[in-house]
């Protein structure tokens, strides 16, 4: 599902304006989410506070109004191949996070990661050859963005104990309400016309929230929304408590090497030679960290000689 997400979104066209439509999925995805989320707390007992709201409004504002809109853009001005691949980079960039936010320590096999990450990103963007510079710096804006906003989310997780599925619900939530509220400030009289006098800035003019939503879309709402944003989190969070952190990070590993085949399949994406590479060189890079954090989570060598 998630490998298939930016092709989806890639074949909408502008049928749907980029905030509008993270509104549209964000939304359906925290309702979704919701019963999961709802019974998780009850089962851990725990109690929402005003002050969750705060944190919930922070990782919405990252998630959804800046991360989420930024790769919404870049699907709009580039490849959805290209897209997909950059942003499932977002791990790497979370691990940096982890190392200057969290003070968690980067072993070994996460350093190797990182770097290895970093070459096939750099071989994909070609500094020397870009022929679409603006859409490879929003997508990989998203990632870091993104990144970023999953540290955050850990912090507060682990702050007040919340898990995956209910962190994420109140998060998608909230952050459809801020969206909601820029939504409507762009219908402003004023603020439209000021909007329109801006080149860069018109596509934000006047924002429509339910322009296409019908019958014609309903499929590719559904899959987006329910599908994508609402199973997709839900099964991955599920594949975590299920097994383990490793198994359920797959998704990321996965994504990179089938995202720009699937692409090729269905919307006949071109995928330069480069970019191959590229693929390869993240997927290698996953692959050391699937196998740091297996070694990591079994003990390493040590509990093998303990056992």
């Amino acid at each position: 599902m998630f490998s298939l997400m930016e092709i989806v979104l890639k074949s909408t066209g502008t049928a749907f304006n980029p905030i509008q439509i993270n509104w549209i999925r964000f939304s359906i995805g925290g309702i979704v989410l919701l019963p999961f989320a709802i019974q998780s707390l009850r089962i851990q007992g725990i109690m929402l506070r005003w002050s969750d709201f705060k944190l919930f409004a922070l990782t919405g504002f990252m998630c959804l109004v800046v991360s989420m809109t930024l790769f919404q853009l870049a699907i709009v001005y580039d490849q959805a191949s290209t897209v997909a691949v950059v942003f499932s980079s977002n791990p790497v960039f979370a691990l940096i996070f982890s190392y200057i936010i969290l003070h968690e320590r980067l072993g070994r096999a996460n350093l190797i990661a990182v770097i290895l990450s970093i070459i096939g990103l750099l071989v994909i963007v070609n500094p020397t050859h870009l022929n679409n510079p603006l859409g490879l710096m929003l997508a990989i804006t998203s990632a870091l963005t993104f990144g970023l906003y999953s540290i955050i989310s850990r912090y507060g997780s682990i702050k007040r104990g919340f898990n995956g599925i209910a962190m994420t619900c109140f998060t998608f939530i909230v952050g459809s309400i801020e969206l909601y509220v820029i939504i409507m400030i762009t219908k402003i009289h004023v603020v439209a016309n000021w909007m329109n006098q801006i080149s860069w800035l018109r596509q934000f003019s006047n924002i429509p929230l339910l322009t296409n939503v019908n019958g014609h879309f309903f499929w590719t709402l559904f899959f987006i929304g329910v599908c994508v944003t609402g199973g997709g989190f839900a099964f991955y969070f599920l594949a975590m408590e299920r097994s383990n952190v490793s198994t359920a990070s797959l998704v990321f590993f996965i994504k990179p090497g089938l995202a720009p085949i699937l692409a090729a399949l269905l919307i006949g994406d071109k995928i330069a030679m480069t970019t191959i590479v590229g693929i390869v060189i993240i997927i290698a890079g996953s692959i050391v960290t699937f196998m740091g954090n297996k070694r990591r989570e079994t003990g390493g060598p040590m509990k093998e000689k303990l056992n």
